[in-house]
């Protein structure tokens, strides 16, 4: 069956997004225009009945959707790594002393100069997925980069020293 999501406008509310699982199981996140959600969860047999519903605020909201993002990536990263011989995804702390902290990741030329990609940034719990050449790199970054194991020992290299 796959996942569907439905978007359903609430006039003078806001407006429900319904996810149905490949299970069959149904999931209801209510925005409200106040920047309230409200997520329910419905009966299994009655998908029309919500059996349990938790109101979250706006940053509530944000972090919940930044734990299943930064979860979901980073396991399809590494499921992907596992699916393709002499593939690599790996995690590199930014380091402190790097010639690229509070620069761009353009600067690193990153992809021309070891042919692996940075395919995103985790900054304080949140993912930056498929950053840009503008994004700038900052303090306790970690770059996530798939690659090689030449291409990735390069990006590690290239992060700490700068080019050769």
């Amino acid at each position: 069956m796959g996942i569907r999501i439905e978007k359903v406008d609430l006039p003078g509310i806001g407006f429900r997004h319904d996810l149905v699982t490949e299970s069959g199981r149904r999931i209801s996140v209510v925005s409200h225009r106040d920047g309230e959600r409200d997520l329910g969860v419905f009966d299994r047999d009655d998908p029309d009945e919500c059996r349990d519903s938790i109101q979250l605020s706006d940053d509530e909201a944000a972090a919940l959707a930044d734990v299943l993002g930064a979860s979901v990536m980073l396991s399809r990263l590494t499921s992907l790594s596992d699916e393709t011989a002499g593939l690599y995804t790996e995690q590199i702390l930014l380091p402190t002393d790097s010639p690229y902290l509070n620069r761009t990741l353009g600067d690193t030329k990153a992809r021309t100069r070891t042919h692996a990609s940075i395919v995103a940034i985790v900054r304080d719990g949140s993912i930056i997925p498929s950053p840009t050449p503008t994004d700038h790199l900052r303090a306790g970054d970690v770059i996530v980069a798939v690659g090689t194991r030449e291409g990735l020992d390069g990006v590690a290299k290239l992060l700490a020293n700068g080019p050769d």
